[in-house]
C-alpha cells in the first residue's frame, strides 16, 4: 500500500508504548523509523519484551533526544506526564499524538494542582486537541499536537457524553467506581504489584483525588457550558488488562433507563469501535480484551430515578493505544479502523 507515514515512538519500554508497536506492526501505512526508551538506549525490543522476538527489523532504542525529527511524519509520546511535554515541546515537523497527561488539561493551573509542578510547556495548551475521537473528528484532521484521553476518561466519557449532552441525566450527582488491570498502573515497581499482594485481592487507590478526575469533569462541563462535579473510586484488580466502569446518574424527570438507552443506540448507531449491547447483558472486559472495542448498556436502578451504566474497554487499547492510532488514522485523513481491525481476544 502506498502513502506510508514513518513514525516515531517515544517511551517504547512501557506498556503503552509497546501495545502501540505491536499495533503499529499491523498497520498497512505505518513505518516505525525510531523508537526511544532513555534508561535503555542501545537495547532491542526484543531484548526488553521477548513478543517481539519475531521482529529482528525493529528499531534499536535510543535516547529521545537523538532522533533526527526530519523525514519523521508523526510522533507518539508514550511518556509519564511532565517528560513528555518536555521533549514534545521542542519536536518541530511531526504531527505529535501524545499519549501523557499533559496537554489533557486546558488549564495550567489546574495541571499544577493535580499533577504537582508547573506545566512544562503552557503555551501549547490551546494548540492541543483532545483527542476523543467519536467527539473530536472535526477537530482531529488539522491539528498538530493531539492529546489522548486518559483511559478511564475514555471509558467515562463514552458512557456520558451522549447523556449529558441530551439532557436525560443530572449532572450533579454522577458516581463512577471504576476497575483497571495493572497494566495501568505503568511498569515501575512497587510494593503493590507485587504478586504475593495484588493475586486473590482488589483495592481502591487516590481514593477522592485520582488525577482523571478534573479531566473528566472538564470535557464534561464543556458540553453542557455549566461545572460539573463527579464522584470517582478507581480500583485495581488482578487482571493484566481491562477497565469496567459501573457509573451511577440521576434521570431527569420523565426520563427511564430505556430513554438512555435510546440516546446511546442513536449516537453509536454508526460507530465501528463503541456498542450498545442487547437489553440485560452487562459488559465485561473479556468482551474487549486486546481491541480497540468499547461496549456499554443502561440498567435500571432499584431506587426511583436512577440508572446504572456499564462501560468496558481494553485499557491499554481504546484507553491508550488504540485510541491514539484511530486518532492518527482521523488526522492522515484514513478510515479509522485501518490497523484496528483485529476482533479481541477471548478467552
Amino acid at each position: 500500500m502506498t502513502n506510508r507515514i514513518r513514525i516515531a515512538v517515544l517511551g517504547a519500554s512501557g506498556y503503552t508504548g509497546a501495545d502501540l508497536v505491536r499495533l503499529a506492526l499491523g498497520h498497512p501505512r505505518m513505518e516505525i523509523t525510531a523508537l526511544s526508551a532513555n534508561a535503555k538506549a542501545g537495547q532491542t525490543m526484543a531484548d526488553i519484551w521477548p513478543h517481539f522476538f519475531p521482529h529482528p527489523r525493529l528499531p534499536t532504542l535510543v535516547r529521545a533526544e537523538e532522533i533526527p525529527w526530519d523525514g519523521i511524519d508523526a510522533v507518539f509520546g508514550c511518556l509519564p506526564h511532565a517528560a513528555s511535554a518536555g521533549i514534545l515541546s521542542g519536536v518541530r515537523g511531526p504531527r505529535i499524538i501524545d499519549l501523557s497527561a499533559d496537554f489533557r488539561l486546558r488549564d495550567a493551573s489546574v495541571y499544577a494542582e493535580w499533577y504537582g509542578n508547573a506545566h512544562p510547556a503552557p503555551t501549547l495548551l490551546d494548540e492541543a486537541v483532545y483527542g476523543l475521537t467519536e467527539f473530536a473528528r472535526g477537530a482531529l484532521r488539522d491539528a498538530r499536537l493531539v492529546s489522548c484521553p486518559g483511559c478511564y476518561p475514555t471509558a467515562a466519557l463514552l458512557a456520558l457524553l451522549p447523556l449529558v449532552e441530551a439532557g436525560v441525566v443530572g449532572t450533579e450527582r454522577i458516581t463512577i467506581h471504576a476497575l483497571s488491570g495493572v497494566s495501568g498502573a505503568g511498569r515501575g515497581l512497587k510494593d503493590t504489584h507485587l504478586f504475593a499482594e495484588l493475586a486473590e485481592a482488589t483495592h481502591a487507590y487516590a481514593v477522592g483525588r485520582h488525577r482523571h478526575m478534573p479531566e473528566i469533569e472538564q470535557e464534561l462541563s464543556r458540553r453542557v457550558h455549566r461545572p460539573v462535579r463527579i464522584s470517582f473510586t478507581p480500583h485495581l484488580v488482578p487482571m493484566n488488562r481491562g477497565e469496567l466502569e459501573t457509573i451511577t446518574v440521576e434521570l431527569m424527570k420523565g426520563v427511564t433507563a430505556t430513554d438512555l438507552r435510546t440516546v446511546l443506540q442513536r449516537r453509536y448507531a454508526d460507530e465501528p469501535f463503541v456498542h450498545l449491547l442487547p437489553v440485560g447483558v452487562a459488559p465485561s472486559t473479556r468482551m474487549v480484551r486486546g481491541s480497540n472495542h468499547c461496549v456499554l448498556n443502561v440498567f435500571e436502578d432499584r431506587v426511583p430515578g436512577r440508572a446504572i451504566v456499564i462501560v468496558a474497554i481494553d485499557n491499554l487499547v481504546k484507553g491508550s493505544s488504540g485510541q491514539a492510532i484511530q486518532n492518527m488514522n482521523r488526522m492522515f485523513g484514513w478510515a479509522e479502523t485501518l490497523g484496528l481491525e483485529a476482533a479481541p481476544l477471548f478467552p
